[in-house]
């Protein structure tokens, strides 16, 4: 296995760990609004792993997806021209529609993001 490889398994292999020690809180359910932007509907389950900090102080941002037998898929790394931070954003239990959704929903408005896969 080449170095590259070893560090993308580890790292997955680190937030799995998190989530399996910690477990995912859903604080923002799929059909519900953004707190601050009310037109703005979640079309997937969305919250953070409790016990851990991101970019902005708050938990690392995950979403969850429908088929709970996946574990980690991937993350979304995004970048906010407005907040002017960058974040990661686990996706869990993500099938390709989920992921399709998640990325829709990262890069709307003045956050983007892409998709790395595990």
């Amino acid at each position: 296995m080449k170095n590259n490889d070893q560090n993308t398994k580890r790292f997955f292999e680190t937030f799995e760990t998190l989530i399996r020690e910690n477990r995912i809180t859903i604080d923002r359910p799929k059909g519900s609004a953004h707190p601050r932007f009310p037109n703005l509907i979640y079309p997937i389950d969305y919250g953070y792993i409790n016990e851990t900090e991101s970019q902005d102080g708050q938990g690392i941002d995950a979403y969850s997806g429908d088929d709970k037998t996946l574990g980690i898929v991937g993350i979304i790394c995004t970048v906010d021209s407005v907040k002017k931070d960058s974040e990661v954003k686990i996706l869990y239990n993500c099938a390709e529609e989920n992921i399709k959704t998640a990325l829709m929903m990262t890069n709307n408005g003045p956050m983007c993001g892409i998709l790395v896969r595990k």
